[in-house]
């Protein structure tokens, strides 16, 4: 009863104040008709709060989000039933499910009744251009009389989850020359060893097919043994997302840092559906480990994790790099290829990256070059002469972004990075990367887009 009354409207607020005073004057002036038009009044939203607070019916909610995980700036349906699972109707009901503002706000909706066991069916659809994991939901009703003078709120506990993944650029089929190299049983050794069918037999194990027993080994060891019908190998890579502050600029969807994170995740999605064997490290370390299990598994964790990125205050990549070097010391596969999406990198971080690039791996640097023209001051290389500076970044500070400041800005890196070994693909944005991605097997060649 007392949450009824806390749910009078403004509507049953104003009934009440006026009765009272009704009431009071009805004393005052010892007028009997007065004194019943304020008990009428009075008593009517009472009696609405006592009928709502003993409402017994009981409502069923289920939400559907179709897709929970879609790229930013697509849109998911959000579909609810709710059902009436009492044998009383429902009275007025308005019905609200809680959104974030970033997915559209809240959605109400108006049902004037459902009948008993009866349900209804709403929908709506969300959409937001910024990545990340956001909650939808709960539901709640607010049940009303139908003089409007209560409205009591009820709420679900059921909520689901939205995620909200980087864009992703379509690249370009074909494998990288070089990166196929990687861990697992390579096929050379295969065929060296068993010939192309790798048909030599092993010991039985539970649950393998008898129909692939090998009789005359069998009979030669004195124990089941199998033919080795296939050999499964697959290459290894790694994926390097640079994620320091100080590497870029600007804030939402149209920063240097989201441009990072659609690279990477474009990279990730195209590699692992070509079948890799892929992990995600950032500069504190490894964020995803190499992907096992079903196809498509690193995909959904990559996708997932880089939906709640975000920079860090971390201005070292040691960390990092540490990761990125440590499968040969820790005794995991080789990688048979490395792709490294960076910001802005001074001279002594990208000595750091060119060290990084050992072993027969194949290192790819993507360089996000989206410096903005009005501050964008190119670092200065100790082995770099007057003359190089100048022509790369201009005498004065009135360049535009198209008088190639942008490009300015990640061209010593480039060349330190080619000079060590790295392929390396510069791009102003993710948008870019698919035109730059085809470029990425040549070597000593500036892939820039829009380079003069």
């Amino acid at each position: 009863m007392r949450r009824a009354l806390a749910g009078l409207t403004t509507r049953g607020r104003s009934f009440v104040a006026a009765g009272v005073t009704a009431i009071v004057c009805a004393f005052v002036l010892g007028e009997r008709d007065l004194l019943r038009a304020g008990v009428l009044v009075l008593v009517l939203p009472l009696l609405c709060t006592v009928a709502v607070s003993r409402t017994r019916y009981r409502l069923a909610c289920a939400r559907r989000l179709t897709p929970s995980r879609l790229p930013a700036g697509h849109e998911s349906r959000v579909d609810l039933r709710l059902e009436n699972v009492s044998r009383l109707p429902s009275g007025l009901l308005m019905v609200e499910d809680q959104v974030p503002f970033a997915l559209g706000g809240r959605a109400r909706f108006v049902l004037d009744r459902i009948e008993p066991h009866g349900t209804r069916e709403l929908s709506y659809r969300i959409r937001s251009d910024v990545r990340g994991r956001y909650r939808v939901g709960p539901l709640t009703v607010r049940l009303a009389d139908p003089f409007g003078m209560v409205e009591l709120v009820r709420s679900f506990s059921l909520s689901d989850t939205l995620t909200v993944t980087p864009a992703i650029v379509p690249l370009p089929p074909g494998r990288l020359g070089g990166a196929w190299t990687g861990g697992g049983d390579s096929l050379a050794r295969t065929v060296a060893s068993a010939g192309e069918d790798d048909i030599a037999p092993r010991e039985y194990r539970h649950g393998d097919d008898l129909r692939r027993v090998h009789w005359r080994s069998t009979a030669r060891r004195g124990e089941l043994m199998v033919r080795r019908e296939e050999q499964h190998w697959q290459s290894s890579g790694t994926l390097f997302l640079d994620t320091r502050r100080s590497g870029y600029w600007g804030e939402g969807p149209g920063s240097s840092f989201e441009q990072a994170v659609s690279a990477a995740a474009s990279v990730g999605a195209h590699l692992g559906r070509a079948g890799m064997g892929l992990r995600l490290v950032t500069d504190a370390g490894e964020a995803v480990p190499r992907s096992v299990g079903y196809e498509g598994a690193f995909e959904g964790a990559l996708l997932d994790a880089l939906a709640v990125a975000r920079t860090t205050r971390s201005r070292s990549l040691t960390p990092g790099l540490a990761a990125l070097r440590g499968s040969a010391a820790t005794g995991r596969e080789a990688d048979g290829l490395v792709v490294a999406v960076f910001g802005i990198l001074d001279p002594g971080e990208a000595r750091a990256v060119a060290a990084a690039c050992r072993g027969n791996a194949t290192h790819v640097a993507v360089l996000i070059d989206a410096v903005p023209p009005e501050n964008a001051l190119a670092p200065r290389y100790e082995d770099e002469t007057e003359h190089e500076y100048e022509n790369e970044h201009g005498h004065g500070h009135g360049h535009g972004h198209g008088g190639g400041t942008g490009r300015a800005a990640a061209g010593p890196t480039a060349r330190l990075l080619r000079a060590a070994g790295w392929r390396v693909v510069v791009v102003r944005s993710a948008a870019e990367l698919a035109g730059a991605w085809a470029s990425a097997d040549q070597s000593g060649e500036d892939f820039a887009r829009g380079a003069s």
